[in-house]
């Protein structure tokens, strides 16, 4: 759509890990425009990250489809309740859990939180991130190493060999690569890095889950007006966000749903072990 928002943004900083408020603009989750059709009526859904973001904009389609949705999120509680007012007005079931899928003691919570309060879990979202701006490899602290991969390849593996064993076929894992996954951003050494992971950890996956019938995709965003820009950038790499791809503007978190929708479809039986880039024009190849 030509009519969202273009750099160059206001200048804008916030602390990890944002919240949705406080950005200017505010981001497009879809809560005007998607409108559903039932592709996921009855199903269960688990989502990571979903207080804002992408994360949200996947929890409305989602709701809107018919599934009732598990909203985890790390501490950003009124984003979290936006998301669950939006799921609830849907005529769905919202489930919140707080806390950090650092801890795979957490991680198994949730899952265990799934099957008692929504029945189940026919689709699992892996979607949480963290990441964070080093202009040199020196820079980067050993914690700040390991806790992006805790949070974004660990966790991933922990709520996935949760999951399985309560899945059914037909379910479908969902994970969210990255552009950085093919194109590696120097100064986000170790988030690329994880995204990398993530690919193959898809790949792999997917061939491990075949015969139980259970389906493994990812989503690779390109660059994507999120709490995770202002609260994770500097203020001049905020100010022309999305500058670089050809639309020659980033994403709304609005425009990745209908990729997670088609994955997670049950009619998308035979897609299983591939990367959909959602990129603004930019390939992945």
């Amino acid at each position: 759509m030509s009519d969202y928002p273009k750099p160059p943004f206001p200048a804008q900083k916030q602390p990890m890990p944002g919240l949705t408020r406080k950005m200017n603009p505010v981001p497009d989750h879809g809560e005007q425009s998607y409108k559903g059709s039932g592709r996921l009526a009855g199903k269960m859904a688990v989502i990571t990250g979903a207080d804002s973001g992408i994360g949200r904009a996947v929890a409305i389609a989602f709701a809107r489809e018919g599934a009732d949705i598990l909203i985890s999120y790390l501490e950003e509680d009124e984003d979290a309740r936006e998301t669950a007012q939006h799921v609830e007005e849907a005529g769905r079931k919202a489930v919140l859990v707080k806390g950090d899928i650092q801890s795979a003691d957490h991680c198994r919570n949730i899952i265990d939180r799934a099957i008692t309060d929504l029945g189940g879990i026919d689709i699992l979202v892996n979607n949480a991130a963290h990441q964070s701006t080093f202009k040199e490899i020196g820079d980067i602290p050993d914690e700040e190493w390991e806790l992006t991969f805790r949070v974004n390849i660990h966790a991933m593996f922990y709520l996935s060999k949760a999951a399985v064993k309560h899945m059914k076929d037909g379910a479908a894992i969902i994970n969210t690569a990255s552009v950085n996954s093919d194109m590696p951003n120097p100064t986000l050494l170790a988030y690329a890095t994880t995204k990398g992971a993530i690919q193959n950890f898809t790949a792999g996956l997917a061939q491990m889950l075949a015969e139980k019938g259970i389906r493994v995709n990812a989503v690779a965003p390109g660059p994507i007006w999120t709490p995770l820009i202002p609260s994770t950038m500097p203020e001049e790499a905020v100010s022309s966000f999305g500058k670089q791809v050809p639309m020659k503007r980033p994403g709304q978190p609005a425009e990745l749903a209908t990729a997670y929708v088609m994955l997670a479809d049950p009619l998308s039986s035979y897609v299983s072990g591939t990367m959909i880039g959602v990129t603004g024009g930019k390939p992945i190849l």
